[in-house]
């Protein structure tokens, strides 16, 4: 045994040296082995019998495997002196080696634990307002810069000092290198502080075909699931150099905008008759409006002559009308504008404008109660002695030939 391990039987140094390595890497893979069984083995199903989150997060992204590999190269240090065979330059140069390896594998394991708690920080209520993982990256970019650095002034037997010195000289390079890394940066804090943007958040971006609900906000990107289901990714820092659209203020005032009009026929409009003004006193929800104009009408015309006389439109009626409708429907929001008004005369007629807000800012139900408040609109019109607006039809074309 002490034969073989001094390595004597090798004529060569160079062939001593390289059974040496043999030697070290089969240690090593015998150890890895044992170390993965164990882990898998045992610890794994402790933690699954666990009521915690965060070592089922830690298992999750592969945190005590990489680990783990610090213990195979820790272990070939310490078994490197008993192969006497070896030089001391190399035994030097293979020490450093495993150094530089030992370093990179805990930047490996600490870079996985960032992960895991970035995780675990998504299951918390302010993971949505403020979310970490840019920063998250941003620490592992500079973890593996720093390690990166040690483990070549490790390998080259320099100090890590003199190599930053000299990448300094190379600023430049390395700014124009990361250059994108920097303004996302930039853009993650600014986005961060001012609470511009969370995920969850329904934005536009048109610049972009971006039109959907933010699902992932990373260091350099952006990722937006539109409502298509297709997804648009959006470098970080354009946020700062384009407009977009928060539609979050929508769902926390708990409001969501109706803003339609329907265009009257302007052949239609005409003054009321009494018998129509007696007719609309009947309906519950111009009884209070009608009674109201009926006393205006009587003291003005006692103060001016008959042919200037007020007189009440078909028109006028619908709008306090349809306003009424409005202010007794249950799925509007009164606390916020409600307004019924009349638009400039088009060539397609005389618009009327319905603006409010539902109460209810789910998509489906404000479709809903949108389209049933039209629905009914459309079908009192008439009751006024007006029409819709529609452009002549092909069957239209051919009735009037008929007829």
């Amino acid at each position: 045994m002490d034969r073989i391990l001094s390595l004597q039987f090798l004529p060569e140094q160079w062939m001593r040296t390289s059974f040496s390595v043999l030697l070290l890497l089969i240690a090593m893979w015998v150890i890895q082995v044992i170390t993965r069984a164990f882990l898998r083995y045992v610890v794994q199903v402790a933690v699954r019998r666990s009521n915690t989150d965060l070592d089922d997060l830690l298992f999750e992204h592969n945190v005590p495997h990489r680990a783990a590999q610090i213990l195979p190269l820790t272990a070939a240090q310490l078994a490197l002196p008993l192969l006497s065979g070896v030089s001391a330059e190399a035994e030097q140069f293979i020490t450093r080696v495993l150094v530089a390896l030992v370093a990179i594998a805990g930047a490996r394991a600490l870079a996985a634990a960032f992960r895991a708690f970035n995780a675990l920080y998504e299951r918390s209520l302010a993971a949505g307002a403020r979310p970490i993982k840019s920063y998250i990256q941003l620490g592992t970019v500079a973890l593996y810069l720093l390690v990166g650095v040690f483990a070549l002034a490790t390998i080259a037997g320099r100090s890590p000092w003199a190599l930053l010195t000299g990448l300094g000289a190379a600023m430049a390079i390395i700014l124009l290198i990361f250059r994108d890394t920097l303004l996302s940066l930039v853009a993650s804090i600014q986005i961060s502080n001012g609470d511009l943007l969370r995920v969850g958040d329904w934005i536009e971006m048109p610049q972009f075909n971006a039109d959907g609900d933010v699902v992932d906000i990373a260091l350099h990107t952006v990722r937006i699931q539109n409502w298509d289901k297709t997804f648009t990714v959006v470098p970080t820092h354009k946020f700062l150099d384009n407009s977009f659209k928060n539609w979050r203020g929508m769902f926390e005032t708990g409001g969501r905008r109706i803003k339609r009009a329907i265009s009257i026929n302007s052949a239609t409009i005409r003054f009321l008759s009494e018998e129509d003004i007696e007719r609309f006193g009947q309906f519950r929800l111009l009884s209070e409006y009608i009674a109201q104009k009926r006393a205006a009408l009587a003291d003005a015309q006692r103060e001016n002559l008959a042919v200037n006389a007020r007189r009440l439109t078909n028109i006028g009626t619908l709008r306090a009308y349809i306003d009424r409708y409005l202010a007794q429907h249950p799925d509007i929001n009164q606390d916020m504008t409600r307004m019924v008004r009349q638009l400039s005369p088009t060539p397609e007629g005389v618009p009327i404008e319905i603006y409010c807000f539902t109460s209810d800012t789910r998509w489906v139900v404000y479709e809903g109660v949108q389209a049933d408040i039209f629905d009914h609109i459309l079908a009192m019109v008439p009751e006024f002695g007006l029409q819709v607006y529609q452009r002549p039809s092909g069957a239209d074309l051919v009735g009037i030939v008929e007829s």
